[in-house]
């Protein structure tokens, strides 16, 4: 059986959700309502995050994850969108199994095409102090501040504060774990993507999304003027417009 929390949502051709890494499931509650007529949406929380548990000491891949709950599930094809940390693991799943992508979405996504800027890298330090000084709140507030844009309402930011409380009352208590990465090869993605950046968002990002692009083999770029890093959560709608546009492709 699956470790990962999931719903699916509707019927139709399969769209998956991969969240970010701030965030759950719950993440994507409006893309949902817009995306069901028509889709089958699937929905599942990575280890660590929202209802999936992560045991001290764990050895996975979130990848490795992903398919064995579309495996378990019997779906042979599907769409993936991903947001950040959710859209580097698409890109993982994609790599993986080309030829079962219909279309990809990534929203703000990490690569290994660029160095992270002074800014992010200042964050994480940040973000790591507060942590280790056992200061979990301090820390959720820093993170809600600086990933999501101007355009946020105070539900957005309500919701990103305790998506992500949760996360760390998973994930400091495991401690170290073994978290692996799947080779990823941008050229065998040959299904339509649309990539994502917000003008908002850490330089790192959009550096990104520009790199993608040019490696994808059928990428279009979209950008956001504006979005921060969670455009899903910063104007849902709209965004779930954007997505419902790419699957059409």
């Amino acid at each position: 059986m699956t470790p990962l929390h999931h719903r699916v949502d509707g019927s139709g051709p399969t769209v998956v959700l991969l969240h970010a890494g701030v965030a759950d499931l719950r993440m994507w509650d409006a893309q949902v309502a817009e995306l069901v007529p028509g889709h089958a949406v699937l929905r599942c929380d990575l280890r660590g995050f929202g209802r999936s548990p992560l045991e001290g000491g764990a050895s996975y891949s979130d990848a490795e994850d992903v398919l064995a709950l579309l495996d378990e599930l019997g779906i042979e094809r599907w769409s993936l969108v991903g947001a950040s940390y959710g859209g580097y693991v698409a890109q993982q799943v994609a790599s993986a199994a080309p030829e079962r992508l219909d279309h990809l979405v990534l929203l703000a996504a990490p690569a290994d095409l660029a160095e992270p800027d002074e800014a992010l890298r200042g964050l994480w330090r940040e973000e790591r102090a507060l942590v280790d000084a056992g200061d979990l709140d301090g820390a959720t507030d820093l993170d809600v501040a600086a990933w999501l844009g101007p355009d946020a309402d105070h539900d957005a930011r309500d919701l990103v504060w305790r998506m992500q409380r949760a996360a760390f009352e998973h994930q400091v208590p495991a401690g170290e774990v073994d978290s692996r990465d799947l080779p990823i090869d941008l050229a065998a993605i040959t299904a339509p993507a649309t990539v994502v950046a917000g003008a908002h968002d850490f330089a790192f990002f959009t550096a990104n999304a520009v790199a993608l692009v040019e490696l994808l083999p059928r990428a279009e770029l979209v950008e956001l003027p504006w979005a921060g890093h969670l455009p899903s959560l910063e104007r849902p709608f709209e965004t779930a417009h954007l997505v419902r546009a790419a699957l059409l492709d």
